[in-house]
């Protein structure tokens, strides 16, 4: 071999080093690109929540004199405290865990078997149910209010709790629905052939075999469903126009708003109340969230 030849085969395997090494500073420059804007992103999305939050702390007059200042001049504590107690919203809150509870109760238990049985059996008219479902999620909710509210006052149960838990949970939740269809269409068919086996009916298989699998699925739709029954404001509204006992949080912000004045310090701080059980729900079943959204889009 000639000098020529082993200066030409060395000389490629001197170079891939270095283009190596040139390679790896714009892989390592873009992470830090995305993650600064990345970061850029979260505090733009998380802006309005620590306004919110230092809102709470200041004076009515202080919220609009600092502007977009996140820091009081002067903290005020018992705004907390006027909300919570003298503007009654201990009372709201009350309402709207035990309302948002008893809502999840009847969404999980209606969804999942309807999503079982629409997954699991084949049955005449079983398509246009399906049909029907998709196309309740076109339809404007404010449409249903008027013979909701009709049918509630013919049971009697307008301008009551249980009325109110009824009219909330009693929605299409086709969403809900659909990810209990994917997930249940995925389970093997040999669990419930053992289940029949063992002599166990529909009931039985359903919520001893099948419901205790979903725990994914039911996580997402729990978090969904609190979210949208938490935050509802119109049917609470309509439904306790005669009870101002059972408001809920939405509709109980309303008390810090007069005839000529809103006091803007006790909203903020009723505000960063009503916003405490979302995020302690939500980063309690955050990991199974992700897992039913994740199964959900893989079907």
């Amino acid at each position: 071999m000639t000098a020529a030849d082993t200066t030409s085969t060395a000389h490629p395997a001197d170079e891939r080093p270095a283009l190596t090494k040139h390679r790896r500073i714009p892989r390592r420059a873009l992470r830090w690109i995305q993650t600064i804007v990345l970061a850029i992103i979260g505090l733009v999305w998380l802006y309005p929540l620590l306004w919110v939050l230092s809102a709470s702390f200041k004076d009515s007059l202080d919220i609009f004199a600092s502007g977009l200042n996140l820091i009081p001049e002067t903290w005020h504590p018992e705004n907390y405290a006027a909300a919570w107690s003298e503007a009654g919203f201990s009372r709201y809150m009350l309402n709207s865990v035990v309302i948002t509870a008893a809502s999840i109760v009847l969404v999980v238990v209606r969804c999942a078997t309807a999503g079982y049985v629409l997954a699991r059996y084949r049955f005449r008219g079983r398509r246009l149910i399906m049909a029907v479902l998709v196309a309740t999620m076109f339809i404007p909710t404010g449409l249903f209010i008027v013979p909701v509210v009709e049918l509630s006052d013919l049971l009697g149960l307008l301008n009551t709790r249980a009325g109110l838990v009824l009219a909330m949970a009693g929605g299409g939740n086709v969403a809900a629905v659909l990810l209990y269809m994917g997930f249940f269409s995925r389970i093997p068919k040999e669990l419930e052939e053992a289940a029949v086996i063992d002599g166990a009916g529909f009931l039985r298989t359903f919520f001893r075999v099948m419901l205790p699998l979903s725990g994914p699925v039911t996580a997402t739709v729990v978090v969904l469903t609190f979210l949208s029954t938490w935050n509802n404001f119109f049917l609470p509204l309509v439904f306790t126009f005669s009870t101002p006992e059972n408001r809920t949080v939405a509709v109980g912000m309303l008390a810090f708003q007069g005839t000529n004045s809103t006091d803007w310090a006790g909203l903020a701080a009723a505000a960063s109340i009503s916003l405490l059980p979302i995020l302690a729900l939500f980063l309690l079943l955050q990991r199974h969230f992700v897992e039913g959204i994740a199964g959900a889009v893989k079907n």
